[in-house]
């Protein structure tokens, strides 16, 4: 049996491109000792792929030929006499294919929801990035006033979702009218910057009268710089992501460092989701008791079709999606 997988095909030196992908097909792969067979069904898609193919980053470098790597959900097919069983859905490290091995130790047995695509949304990656992120290195109390960058994506809408639920003042930055207007009416933010709009300094100023007490940055660069200049002293600033820095041979960054982090004696600290897995269960209670009381929308923009994963990718890096992006796959088991 044959089993779909792209491949990089060229490591790409400007902007991604279909080009850079190629659709083939191998062997369906055989579990060795102490490995399972999965059948992928979601993928995630994250602006980390991209970065991926720059170097190595908190994990080995992608290179030419190599099947894009991914996150994924997934159905345990063979369980090869492993502590597993055939059926379980499990988390794993996968590759944008079919089929994958993996080791048993290292897959994660997921439990059941009602909806299998919430396990990569607000109970997986992008859930988890923003609560670890907002509430262990953030810190926020009620009244505070919390401005997040990349606003309608799949972590910046859960981070101003949940400092909404605590209290806060909630300021976004999105790109383009139509998603600044979705970002308040939909998730509830009090307010939302158009960085593709001139100004954005000033905008982000009237839009944060009395400052910002935490900015949670996923794009780096010359939002992150205009970001710093409203920050009050003393306060956090939660490095996740540097979007606009990764599809470029000509990365840009804020010219203000480190002058306002000295003159505001501000705390910048960067994270990986897997920092905090420690409080993976808390953060899951968390995000059920907020979906579970409607102050926690679930937004998702899923793809259908591997073939279909190259143009999800090049889409969100030109910021085309709104909630957590993935693709399917396979249909869910029945």
């Amino acid at each position: 049996m044959q089993n779909r997988q792209i491949t990089i095909a060229e490591l790409p030196t400007g902007t991604l491109g279909p080009e850079h992908f190629t659709l083939g097909e191998t062997a369906k792969p055989e579990p060795k000792k102490g490995e399972v067979l999965l059948r992928v069904i979601l993928m995630s898609i994250d602006a980390a792929n991209r970065s991926w193919m720059k170097g190595a980053t908190y994990r080995a470098a992608v290179q030419a030929g190599d099947p894009m790597p991914t996150y994924a959900i997934c159905e345990v097919i063979d369980a090869n006499g492993t502590h597993l069983s055939n059926g379980d859905i499990v988390a794993a490290e996968a590759t944008w294919s079919e089929y994958v091995t993996a080791k048993a130790r290292k897959v994660q047995p997921m439990p059941k929801v009602a909806t299998l695509s919430h396990l990569m949304s607000v109970y997986g990656i992008a859930g988890k990035t923003a609560f670890h992120g907002l509430m262990s290195i953030g810190n926020p109390m009620a009244g505070e006033t919390v401005l997040v960058s990349a606003a309608a994506g799949s972590v910046g809408g859960y981070v101003g979702q949940i400092a909404k639920a605590l209290g806060c003042r909630v300021v976004g930055i999105a790109g383009g009218p139509d998603k600044c207007k979705w970002v308040v009416d939909e998730l509830g933010f009090d307010a939302c910057v158009d960085y593709r709009e001139a100004g954005l300094s000033r905008a982000l100023a009237v839009a944060c009268p009395d400052g910002a007490d935490i900015y949670f940055d996923n794009v780096g660069g010359k939002v992150l710089e205009s970001s710093l200049n409203v920050m009050n002293e003393k306060g956090r600033v939660i490095c996740c992501g540097a979007i606009s820095q990764y599809d470029t041979e000509n990365p840009t960054g804020p010219r203000n460092l480190p002058g306002v982090i000295v003159v505001k004696r501000l705390k910048m600290e960067g994270f990986i989701v897997m920092d905090f897995a420690h409080n993976d269960a808390k953060c899951v209670r968390a995000m059920q008791h907020w979906v579970g009381t409607g102050q926690i929308k679930v937004i998702e923009d899923i793809v259908d079709g591997l073939e279909n994963a190259p143009k999800a990718l090049i889409g969100l890096l030109n910021g085309d999606n709104k909630g957590k992006r993935l693709v399917r796959v396979a249909a869910d088991p029945t």
